[in-house]
């Protein structure tokens, strides 16, 4: 799997993200990785809580001014409100991490490394990286600028299926020359699955989350399609957006399908609110072949014309490329190089497709990118 990362590390190396040579990837150094919180309001947030509560990170504050919030989750997982600070400079000066994780609204992002990237704090954010392209180039300078590691996390990172995914067409290049990519990303909708309040308030405002379903689902789409053509810019992008239920989500879209043009391949990224059942599904379509990621662990194949589609369930991904704290700690600690669906340069690309797409939904038109990256 490391063979993916050879493309990027050129780049990264341009931009002082990775610093001297790196050892052979572990899955966890003896001590836990120092990680502060900003913000709760994030329903993802129980991924780290719940890893904190087995011992695997050090959880050494929390910026959080919502009592009854952070009281809430804290007493779910037992640990103490003595972690619990109002404002995000407060914790750094007194906690200390080595990183901290952003589980607040995507507007947000950019305030939580404006305020760690000069103290030398690491920082993983929750998908996408920005909420637009301003932000992202300011986001990026100051990391560049601090030396500070800034990833993005995804849940569909850390799919086994998409990784076998990837080693059929690329690395084995068992499909032919890639032709068309196609993302299905989703759920019932925020409101239809009981997200938290705290979550929802944000997740379906204009501002605080950039967009609706496509901010929140396309982003996925745009994360894999970019790691799928190494990092190629595209030519252009097109969207369209339905609000099919404005009772509901008053303010933003919910439904969204985006299209990614390059030469000779087209990604369509399916974003919505509207999906009868969750689901993060890819689809990878060659000159001669095709693999469909079904769902974490289990795909789909047919080689050719002739060979009839078998299923296979896909091994997991190895340590520390299987979840996102183990990664975190390496990547912080100098034992595994970034990987390049969380990297600094794949996500800045992820924000310009995306807010090419709002673009097109506000104008009716195809969007051209430009042929370098404007920042």
């Amino acid at each position: 799997m490391l063979r993916t990362l050879s493309w990027l590390s050129a780049l990264l190396v341009a931009l002082g993200l990775l610093a001297g040579p790196m050892a052979h990837a572990q899955a966890r150094p003896a001590a836990p990785l120092r990680v502060g919180i900003a913000s709760l309001t994030h329903a993802h947030v129980h991924g780290i809580l719940s890893e904190a509560k087995k011992g695997n990170v050090l959880i050494v504050g929390i910026a959080e001014p919502n009592r009854a919030l952070a009281e809430r989750l804290l007493k779910q997982y037992g640990l103490p409100m003595s972690l619990v600070h109002n404002t995000l400079d407060e914790m750094l000066k007194k906690a200390k991490p080595e990183a901290v994780t952003a589980f607040g609204s995507i507007y947000e992002h950019l305030g939580v490394v404006q305020a760690c990237a000069p103290r030398g704090v690491h920082v993983m954010v929750e998908k996408p990286l920005a909420v637009s392209v301003d932000h992202a180039r300011q986001m990026a300078a100051l990391a560049k600028q601090h030396h500070i590691h800034l990833l993005t996390n995804y849940e569909t990172t850390w799919y086994g299926s998409n990784r076998q995914a990837y080693q059929l067409a690329d690395e084995q290049h068992a499909l032919g020359d890639l032709r068309r990519l196609v993302a299905h990303d989703g759920h019932q909708g925020p409101k239809e699955i009981n997200v938290n309040p705290e979550f929802l308030s944000w997740l379906t405002d204009p501002v605080q989350n950039g967009a609706g379903a496509l901010t929140d689902f396309g982003c996925y789409g745009a994360d894999l399609f970019t790691w799928f053509m190494r990092g190629q810019r595209p030519l252009s992008v097109q969207a369209s957006a339905l609000h099919i239920k404005p009772d509901v989500y008053p303010k933003v879209e919910d439904d969204v399908t985006i299209l990614v043009n390059y030469p000779k391949t087209q990604g369509v990224i399916e974003a919505s609110w509207n999906w009868p059942y969750a689901r993060k599904d890819l689809e990878v379509y060659g000159q001669t072949g095709s693999v469909v990621a079904l769902d974490r662990d289990h795909l789909r194949v047919r080689l050719n014309e002739q060979q009839p589609a078998q299923e296979q369930t896909a091994p997991a991904p190895p340590a520390p490329y299987n979840e996102p704290f183990a990664y975190l700690t390496a990547v912080v600690r100098g034992t595994a190089p970034e990987d390049v669906l969380s990297s600094l340069p794949t996500n800045m690309l992820v924000v310009e497709i995306l807010e090419a797409a709002k673009q097109s939904v506000q104008s009716g038109k195809v969007v051209m990118l430009p042929a370098t990256a404007p920042y």
